[in-house]
C-alpha cells in the first residue's frame, strides 16, 4: 500500500498552475464523443477518473490520441456501439451517473462497473429519473450500487425537481433529455456547477434557464447534432484549494495559483475563506463560458465561521480542507447541510473528524457536518493515518500534516492519482518535504 511521510513546512508559497478541471474534462469527453468530427481539447487532465471517463467512450466507439498537451477525440456522430464487455469507471461517480444519462435513450445495453470505493457509492439518485423517462436501470449491489446495467430505450420528457441539490444527477437528466422527446425540465432546490449548461451552450444545444429550472428540447432517438470543436479545459479549482487554503491559514504565506477555473458556481470556498479573515484576490484572463483567471492569496490568521445552506453545493468538495482551516483558525468553525459528504469515497464527515482529533483538534460530529474548536496546538498524530482511498481526505491530511510539529504519515495514498497525480510534486515545490 502506497504512503507518503510529510514533513512540516517552514515556509510555503509560490506560483504553479494546476491540472486540468476533471469535471469539465469528463463532461468534454462525453459530448466530445457524442459529436462529428475531431475535437482538439487542451489542458484535458490525465488523471484515473477522467481517463476512465475517456476509455468507456472509447469502447463506446469514439477514438482518442494525445498529441503533446492536445487531446483529440474524433466522435462517433451520435453512433454508439454497443461495447462487449462491462465499462469499467475506476473510482468516477461523476463519470459513472453523467454516462447512464447519456446511454439511456441509446437501443442498447450497457453495464457499468468500478473499483471498490464506486461500488458503495449510491445509484438510486439516477434510476429514479431515467426510469420515469423510460429507461430501465438495474442495480445489481447491495443498497442499489454498482454494478449498473442501462437498459436504453424511447425516451419521453420530464420535469424532475432534485430531491437534494446535485450537479451530478442534473446532468444526467439533461444529457438523458438530448435523446427525449419532448421538453425535459430539471428544478433544483439550490444552484450547483453548471459545467453541462455551459457546455451545452458553447456546442450549441439550446439551453433555457429561467432561476433553478433548465430546461432543454430533447432531438428524439436521433440525438442532437453536434460539430466537433476546439475546446479548453481549465485548471481545476478544487485541487488548486488545498493551496488556497494552506496559504490563506499561514501568517505571511503568498501564493499565486495561474490558468485556474473560476466559474461563480465552483468558488464557494473563496468566500468561505475571505469571511475568515483570508486576503484573496483574483483576476479573469480569459472571459469564457467558464472564465478562467489567477488566484492570489496572502496568509492570514483565520477566525473561525459558519457554513452551510446555499454556498454547499457549491464547496462540497472543499469542505474536508475547509475543515482543515477551521482547526487552524481562532474561534468556531460550524459545517451544516453537508450530510451528502457521507456517500462520497468515503464518509467524509467521520473521516474528516477522527483525523482531525488525531492531531488534537476538538471536533464534534453532526448528522450533517461538524464543529470544529480551532486554535488548539497541533500534536503528531501517534499513528499513520488512512486515507480510506479517499482522495480528498489523503490530500486534506497533508496540507494539515505541513502545520503539526513533526511528521506525519499518510497511508493508501495512491488514491490521490484519482485526480491530481502532480499533487505531492506541487506540495513540495510550494515548500513541503514528502517521503
Amino acid at each position: 500500500m502506497q504512503s507518503k511521510t510529510i514533513h512540516p513546512a517552514s515556509t510555503f508559497g509560490g506560483e504553479l498552475c494546476v491540472p486540468g478541471d476533471k469535471s469539465v474534462s469528463q463532461r468534454i469527453a462525453m459530448l466530445a464523443a457524442l459529436a462529428k468530427g475531431t475535437s482538439e481539447i487542451r489542458g484535458f487532465l490525465t488523471g484515473e477518473d477522467a481517463i476512465s471517463t475517456l476509455n468507456a467512450m472509447c469502447a463506446l466507439g469514439a477514438s482518442a490520441k494525445f498529441k503533446g498537451d492536445v487531446l483529440k477525440v474524433t466522435g462517433t456522430g451520435g453512433k454508439f456501439k454497443e461495447p462487449a464487455n462491462p465499462l469499467d469507471m475506476g473510482n468516477s461517480g461523476t463519470g459513472t451517473r453523467l454516462l447512464a444519462g447519456l446511454l439511456a435513450g441509446r437501443a442498447m445495453t450497457v453495464t457499468l462497473t468500478g473499483d471498490e470505493s464506486l461500488l458503495r457509492r449510491p445509484m438510486g439518485r439516477i434510476k429514479t429519473p431515467l426510469e420515469q423517462m423510460g429507461a430501465q436501470i438495474d442495480l445489481t449491489g447491495e443498497k442499489g450500487t454498482l454494478p449498473m446495467t442501462v437498459h436504453g430505450a424511447p425516451l419521453h420528457g420530464i420535469r424532475y425537481e432534485l430531491p437534494v441539490a446535485s450537479a451530478q444527477v442534473k446532468s444526467c437528466v439533461l444529457l438523458a433529455g438530448l435523446f427525449a422527446e419532448g421538453k425535459t425540465t430539471v428544478v433544483e432546490p439550490r444552484p450547483t456547477r453548471d459545467h453541462t449548461e455551459k457546455l451545452f451552450q458553447t456546442l450549441d444545444i439550446p439551453l433555457h434557464i429561467d432561476g433553478l429550472e433548465i430546461s432543454l428540447q430533447g432531438s428524439g432517438p436521433k440525438g442532437p447534432q453536434i460539430a466537433a470543436r476546439k475546446l479548453t479545459v481549465p485548471g481545476d479549482f478544487s485541487s488548486a484549494a488545498f493551496w488556497i487554503a494552506a496559504t490563506a491559514a499561514r501568517p505571511g504565506a503568498e501564493l499565486t495559483v495561474r490558468g485556474v477555473g473560476l466559474n461563480p458556481r465552483r468558488t464557494a470556498l473563496l468566500d468561505v475563506l475571505k469571511r475568515m479573515g483570508a486576503q484573496i484576490e483574483t483576476e479573469i484572463t480569459e472571459d469564457q463560458d467558464d472564465p478562467i483567471g489567477t488566484v492570489f492569496v496572502h496568509g492570514a490568521q483565520l477566525r473561525g465561521t459558519e457554513i452551510g445552506g446555499d454556498e454547499i453545493p457549491n464547496l462540497i468538495d472543499e469542505l474536508p480542507v475547509l475543515a482543515v482551516a477551521g482547526a487552524l483558525a481562532e474561534g468556531v468553525t460550524v459545517i451544516r447541510d453537508a450530510a451528502e459528504l457521507r456517500v462520497k469515497e468515503s464518509d467524509r464527515i467521520t473521516m474528516t473528524a477522527k483525523h482531525l482529533r488525531a492531531f488534537g483538534v476538538d471536533v464534534e460530529e453532526t448528522p450533517d457536518g461538524m464543529t470544529v474548536r480551532g486554535s488548539a496546538k497541533l500534536i503528531v498524530p501517534e499513528e499513520d493515518l488512512e486515507s480510506g482511498g479517499d482522495h480528498r481526505i489523503a490530500m486534506s491530511l497533508a496540507v494539515l500534516a505541513t502545520f503539526a510539529a513533526g511528521p506525519v504519515r499518510i497511508t493508501d495514498t495512491a488514491c490521490v492519482d484519482t485526480s491530481y497525480p502532480e499533487f505531492w510534486k506541487h506540495l513540495e515545490r510550494l515548500g513541503g518535504r514528502v517521503e
